[in-house]
């Protein structure tokens, strides 16, 4: 079942009668009806037009594009502007994205949300609760046939792996604007959002750009393309067993580094 507030997917326990999201920390009540009450629920979570779910509450709250079409992006740049971190060109790397996008590939200016320093929307700063809740977005109700982008332009880096799916032992991590304060968001988090949630025949290409990046979604399979042109493609199965691939559609990523 999916959070109420954000969306993400929950796991119930045998008996449980809510649970708590390990997002966003809401609260969902578990209905349980039998097969009649089911088949209301299911009617209940679709949308008028075109069989999208109804969307939840805290992505109503933050005003992110309502969805329609097969296409959709999520574009962030951070430039972490008067801090000594300060970069230069994330900011302009979404404006190229963008421009590509809606020009070169077709996708409607009303379904890419952008996040950035320069933003003065709450809901589109891209703070680290504010960037779990917009990879909601990007997934939420996605089906067949559908057109994902991700991209990332700002700061990246490693921690010390606690659950025992890497194979070199550190997680990678992206930079949110407020990282000092709530600290950075997972690769594990990132695949948990982005990559689990992909459904058949719906393709998600994912264009990060920024140090230690390589592995950034966490993605079962790696090509590498090596300086004398040859081509090589590597097993990254977690040591811990974790499943870390789609729900039966397709992840994507292009990285400007690898992880070291």
């Amino acid at each position: 079942m999916e959070c109420g507030q954000c969306g993400a997917g929950l796991s119930v326990p045998r008996g449980a009668r809510s649970v708590q999201c390990a997002h966003c920390r809401g609260v969902t009540r578990v209905q349980r009806h039998g097969a009649v009450g089911f088949v209301m629920n299911a009617f209940a979570n679709m949308a008028v037009g075109g069989g999208r779910p109804v969307t939840p509450p805290r992505l109503r709250e933050a005003g992110y594009p309502r969805v329609h079409g097969d296409k959709r992006a999520l574009l962030i740049g951070i430039n972490y502007t008067g801090t000594e971190n300060e970069l230069s060109g994330p900011i302009n790397d979404v404006k190229g994205m963008s421009f590509l996008l809606t020009q070169k590939y077709g996708f409607p200016k009303e379904c890419i949300l952008t996040m950035t320093d320069e933003e003065r929307d709450p809901y589109r700063r891209p703070t680290k609760s504010n960037i779990l809740l917009a990879m909601r977005w990007l997934v939420h109700g996605c089906r067949s046939g559908d057109s994902l982008v991700f991209h990332f332009s700002g700061m990246a880096g490693q921690m010390e792996d606690e659950d025992g799916d890497e194979q070199d032992g550190e997680d990678q991590t992206i930079f949110p604007l407020d990282w000092e304060l709530n600290g950075e968001i997972r690769d594990d988090e990132i695949n948990d959002a982005l990559v689990r949630p992909l459904v058949k025949d719906v393709t998600l290409h994912a264009v990060i750009d920024a140090c230690h990046s390589g592995t950034m979604l966490d993605l079962p399979n790696i090509y590498k393309l090596k300086k004398n042109g040859q081509t090589e493609w590597k097993l990254h199965t977690p040591p811990n067993g974790a499943w870390k691939n789609t729900s039966g559609g397709m992840a994507i990523l292009i990285s400007g580094c690898g992880d070291n």
